[in-house]
C-alpha cells in the first residue's frame, strides 16, 4: 500500500508540474515590446537560402537592433550572422548567389587625407554566401542607400547625396549652422562601385534621383529624377531612361503624378509602375499599374483600372506577359498573378493572414513572404509548386501566451454602404458578458486594417484583450482595399461618412451584446489621431480617448507638416491661393467644435515629428484644458512620427492603459517597469 501511495503522489506531482508548465499567461508590455520584427527578406537567386533582417529589443540600448540572418532552405536551419550594435539593412543577393551585399554605419566613411571629416554614415558591405568575415566595400563621404546589383554581379548601384563642402562643415561645426528653411539638402544621384571599391558617379546635374532600375542586359538605366529629393515635390519627379553605351537618356513621362516601383520589363521595350491614379492620370486612387515604352513615343497608360482592389507591388514571373502582384483587399494582402494582354487577374493565396515581405525570384521560380496571423507575425514562408515554413520566431507566442481571437466584421454605414471592420476579443470571450471597447482608427489615411498581429507600439492589442478590452479597427471611409468610390468619399470633405462609420461600427458591436456601451474609449495614430480628435468633438459617449500625432486645425497642418500631399483632394485647394476654400478646412478641423468636447484625453506626440508636428498637440491640449476637459500633453523628446525607444513605448502605452483604467474602468492601474 505504501508503493501505492508513493506512486500516487508521484504521479500527482508531475502531472501537476504539467499543468503549471503548459499554463499560458496574459501579454505583459514588456512581453510585447520584446517581439522580435522580421523585415528585408531577400531569396537567393539559385534557391537556396534566405537572408533577412532579425530587429530584437536591446532594452540597454534602448531600442530594437537589426542584424542578419541566413536560412538554409535544404537543412531546415536559420542562424544569426552579424552581431553588431549598430544594426545593419538593405541585404540583397548578387545574381550570381556568391555575395550579400548590406549597409551599415558601423564604420561609415573615412577621409584619408583628414580625420577630422570622419562620419558613421551608412556604407556598402559584402559578406561571402559561405559566411566568412564582411568586408567594406564603399568608402563614400556622404550615407549610401537604394543598393542594387548589376545583373552580371560586376557593381553595386547606389544613391547618395551630393556632399557639403569641407568648409561648410567646419563654419557649422563652430556655431555658423543657420540654415535655409526646405532648401538645405544636397541633391542625391547614382553612383556604382565595383567589387574592388572604386567608385563612378552616373548621373549629375541640378536634379535628384528618386529611385532607379536596371535592365537584364545592363545597358539601360531607368531613372526616376525630380527637381530636389524632399517628399514634397515627389509628384514633380518623371521617369527617364538612360543608354549607358550612348550616354543618351529620354524622357518617358510628363505629368503631375506620383510614379513608384517603376521598372524595366525583361525584354527592356517597356517600363511599368505603380500611381494611386486614374486613367486620365488624376490622383487619388487606389494604386494602380501603368505602362509606358522606352522609346518614349507614347503617354503611359492604365492596365489594371478593371481590378476591384489596391496593388502594393509587382514582379515579372517567368511566363511573358504576366506578372505577380501583391495586393491589398481591405482586411487582408494575397498573392495574385495577372495577365497582362487579357486583362484577366488571377488569386493565388487565400486566408485569414496578411502577406509580408514579399520576394520572388525570377530564376529559381520560389516566393518567399511572411504569413501574419493572430498567432504569428509573419514568419517566412517558401512557396513554389508547394508550401514550406522558413524560421520559427514566432512559434512561442502561442506557446506561452492567450492571444486574442480576431474576425473581420461588416456592418452597414449611416448612408447605406457596407463598413468592414477587424474586431480583437480576449482569448476566454463569453458571450454573455459586455466588454470595455477600444476602438482604434488607423494611421494614412489610405491604408486598411488587416487580418495578423500588429507589433507596433500604436496597436497593442494582445495586451489590451489581456487585460479584458474587447478591440474595433473599422476601415472607416477613406480606406484603400475597397474601391475608388470608397476611398474617395474623402474627398471634398475630409469628415464626410468616415467618422461616423466609426460609430455606427461601435453601435453594431453594442447591438450584439458584445461592447459595454459605458466603457467605450477610443484611440488612434497619426490619422489615426485625426479620427480621435474629430470622434471626441462629435460625441460625449466616449469615457477615454487617446490622442496621438492628431491633427487639429487644418488650416495650420497645411504648412507645419513636412507633406501636403492629399490634402488640396480633401478641401479642394490650399489655405493661401485666391479664393481659397477656407471653410472647407476649417469645418473639417475638430478645433472648430473643440468646445463641446467632455471625454478626458491624453495627447502624444514626438517632439521631432514632422509629418503632424507638436503645434497640433498643443494646440489640441491647450483648447481642452482652458475648457476644463481632463488633458495630459506628453512630448517624447527627438522622437519622429513613429517612436523608437524602448523606453518612450513603454511610457506611451503605460500612460494609455491607465488613462483608459481610471476614466473607463474606475479602475487603479499598477505601471509596467523593465528590470
Amino acid at each position: 500500500m505504501k508503493k501505492i501511495h508513493v506512486l500516487k503522489t508521484t504521479l500527482l506531482i508531475f502531472i501537476s508540474s504539467q499543468i503549471i508548465f503548459s499554463q499560458k499567461k496574459d501579454m505583459s508590455i514588456i512581453d510585447f515590446l520584446n517581439i522580435p520584427g522580421i523585415s528585408s527578406v531577400s531569396l537567393s537567386p539559385n534557391g537556396n537560402k534566405v537572408v533577412y533582417i532579425l530587429s530584437e529589443s536591446d532594452w540597454k540600448e534602448n531600442k530594437q537592433i537589426p542584424n542578419l540572418w541566413l536560412a538554409d532552405l535544404n537543412s531546415g536551419i536559420s542562424q544569426k550572422i552579424t552581431f553588431d550594435k549598430k544594426g545593419f539593412s538593405n541585404p540583397e543577393w548578387s545574381p550570381d548567389s556568391k555575395w550579400i551585399s548590406f549597409t551599415s554605419s558601423k564604420e561609415g566613411f573615412i577621409d584619408n587625407e583628414d580625420d577630422e571629416f570622419d562620419s558613421g554614415n551608412s556604407q556598402i558591405y559584402l559578406l561571402p554566401n559561405k559566411i566568412g568575415s564582411s568586408k567594406k566595400l564603399s568608402n563614400h563621404r556622404t550615407g549610401v542607400s537604394n543598393i542594387k546589383w548589376s545583373k552580371d554581379s560586376k557593381y553595386l548601384y547606389f544613391l547618395a547625396s551630393d556632399p557639403k563642402a569641407k568648409e561648410q562643415i567646419l563654419a557649422e561645426r563652430d556655431g555658423y549652422d543657420v540654415y535655409s528653411f526646405d532648401n538645405n539638402r544636397e541633391q542625391k544621384h547614382l553612383w556604382r562601385v565595383d567589387l574592388k571599391g572604386n567608385e563612378e558617379k552616373i548621373t549629375d546635374g541640378d536634379f535628384s534621383v528618386l529611385n532607379y532600375d536596371l535592365s537584364d542586359d545592363n545597358k539601360k538605366i531607368l531613372l526616376q529624377k525630380g527637381p530636389n529629393p524632399f517628399l514634397e515635390f515627389r509628384s514633380l519627379s518623371e521617369l527617364w531612361i538612360m543608354d549607358l553605351d550612348l550616354s543618351k537618356e529620354i524622357q518617358l513621362t510628363n505629368n503631375s503624378i506620383s510614379e513608384s516601383s517603376a521598372k524595366i520589363s525583361p525584354n527592356g521595350d517597356k517600363v511599368y509602375f505603380i500611381s494611386a491614379s486614374n486613367g486620365n492620370l488624376e490622383e487619388y486612387y487606389n494604386r494602380n499599374l501603368f505602362e509606358v515604352s522606352t522609346d518614349g513615343i507614347n503617354q503611359p497608360k492604365i492596365i489594371s483600372s478593371d481590378f476591384d482592389h489596391e496593388i502594393y507591388s509587382f514582379e515579372f514571373s517567368r511566363k511573358k506577359g504576366e506578372f505577380f502582384i501583391l495586393v491589398n483587399m481591405g482586411a487582408s494582402t494575397q498573392l495574385w498573378k495577372m495577365d497582362i494582354s487579357k486583362r484577366i487577374f488571377s488569386q493565388i493565396t487565400n486566408g485569414k493572414h496578411s502577406l509580408t515581405n514579399w520576394d520572388y525570384n525570377l530564376k529559381s521560380n520560389l516566393h518567399v513572404f511572411g504569413i501574419n496571423t493572430i498567432k504569428n507575425p509573419g514568419d517566412i514562408y517558401l512557396y513554389g509548386k508547394t508550401q514550406k515554413k522558413v524560421t520559427s520566431h514566432y512559434d512561442y507566442l502561442k506557446k506561452e501566451f492567450n492571444l486574442p481571437t480576431q474576425q473581420a466584421i461588416t456592418w452597414t454605414g449611416e448612408d447605406g454602404v457596407q463598413v468592414e471592420g477587424i474586431l480583437y476579443l480576449p482569448h476566454d470571450f463569453m458571450e454573455s458578458k459586455k466588454y470595455p471597447l477600444v476602438v482604434q482608427t488607423h494611421g494614412g489615411p489610405r491604408s486598411s486594417d488587416k487580418y495578423g498581429f500588429s507589433r507596433g507600439s500604436t496597436r497593442y492589442n494582445a495586451v489590451l484583450t489581456g487585460k479584458d478590452y474587447a478591440v474595433l479597427q473599422p476601415n472607416y471611409r477613406g480606406s484603400t482595399g475597397y474601391g475608388d468610390a470608397f476611398l474617395r468619399d474623402m474627398v471634398g470633405s475630409y469628415f464626410n461618412q468616415s467618422h461616423l462609420d466609426v460609430m455606427t461600427g461601435v453601435d453594431y458591436l453594442i447591438d450584439k451584446g458584445i461592447a459595454d456601451p459605458d466603457k467605450l474609449i477610443k484611440m488612434g495614430w497619426s490619422a489615426g489621431g485625426h479620427m480621435t480628435n474629430k470622434i471626441i468633438t462629435h460625441t460625449e459617449r466616449f469615457k477615454a480617448a487617446s490622442s496621438g500625432a492628431g491633427a487639429v486645425n487644418w488650416i495650420g497642418m497645411y504648412a507645419q507638416s513636412d507633406v501636403r500631399l492629399n490634402r488640396s483632394a480633401w478641401f479642394g485647394g490650399d489655405p493661401w491661393q485666391k479664393d481659397a476654400p477656407i471653410d472647407v478646412f476649417w469645418n473639417n478641423s475638430p478645433l472648430k467644435d473643440i468646445h463641446k468636447v467632455k471625454t478626458p484625453t491624453l495627447v502624444l506626440v514626438g517632439g521631432n515629428d514632422k509629418r503632424v508636428p507638436p503645434p497640433q498637440s498643443v494646440e489640441l491640449f491647450r483648447a481642452l484644458r482652458s475648457l476644463g476637459v481632463e488633458t495630459k500633453l506628453l512630448i517624447a523628446p527627438g522622437e519622429p512620427h513613429g517612436w523608437r525607444k524602448l523606453s518612450h513605448r513603454l511610457t506611451k502605452i503605460n500612460s494609455e492603459l491607465e488613462w483608459f483604467a481610471k476614466y473607463a474602468l474606475n479602475k487603479k492601474y499598477v505601471y509596467e517597469k523593465y528590470d
